[in-house]
C-alpha cells in the first residue's frame, strides 16, 4: 500500500493542489474577522473548485470533440465542465463585486470592516436604544 502512495501523488498531484487551495480558502473565511479577507478566502475557494472541475474534464491524450471524417476511434475530452466553469467564473466575479460593494457600505456606516468591532458597535447601539426606550 505504501509503494502505491508516491505513484498516486505524482499522477494525481492536481487533487492535492485542489484540496490545499480549498482548505486555505476555507480557513481564511472562518478564521479572519476582516470582511475583505473573507471575500478573498471565498475567491480562493472558488478557484479551487474551478481547478477541480477543469482538471476532471481534461483527459490525457484527448482532443476537442470535433468530428473528423475518416477517424472512427478518437478520444475526446468532455467540454461540459469547462463551459460550466466559465459560467461559475462570471458568477464568482459578480459575487465578489457585490460583496466588496457591501463592504464599502459597511465601512461607511460603521467606520470599520472588522467583524467583531461591527458586532460590538451594534450591541452598544442596542443597549443604548433599550435605555432610552425604558426612560
Amino acid at each position: 500500500m505504501t509503494e502505491l502512495l508516491p505513484s498516486y501523488l505524482t499522477t494525481h498531484w492536481h487533487y492535492l493542489a485542489v484540496i490545499t487551495l480549498m482548505m486555505a480558502g476555507l480557513y481564511i473565511m472562518i478564521s479572519r474577522g476582516n470582511l475583505v479577507k473573507k471575500i478573498m478566502g471565498m475567491n480562493i475557494f472558488q478557484s479551487a473548485v474551478v481547478l477541480f472541475y477543469v482538471s476532471m474534464g481534461k483527459i490525457e491524450g484527448g482532443t476537442a470533440p470535433i468530428l473528423i471524417e475518416g477517424e472512427e476511434r478518437v478520444l475526446y475530452s468532455n467540454p461540459l465542465p469547462h463551459v460550466l466553469m466559465l459560467t461559475a467564473i462570471v458568477v464568482g466575479v459578480a459575487t465578489s463585486a457585490l460583496g466588496l460593494a457591501l463592504v464599502v457600505r459597511v465601512m461607511e456606516a460603521y467606520g470599520t470592516v472588522e467583524e467583531d468591532e461591527i458586532v460590538a458597535l451594534d450591541r452598544d447601539e442596542d443597549v443604548r436604544a433599550r435605555r432610552e426606550g425604558g426612560n
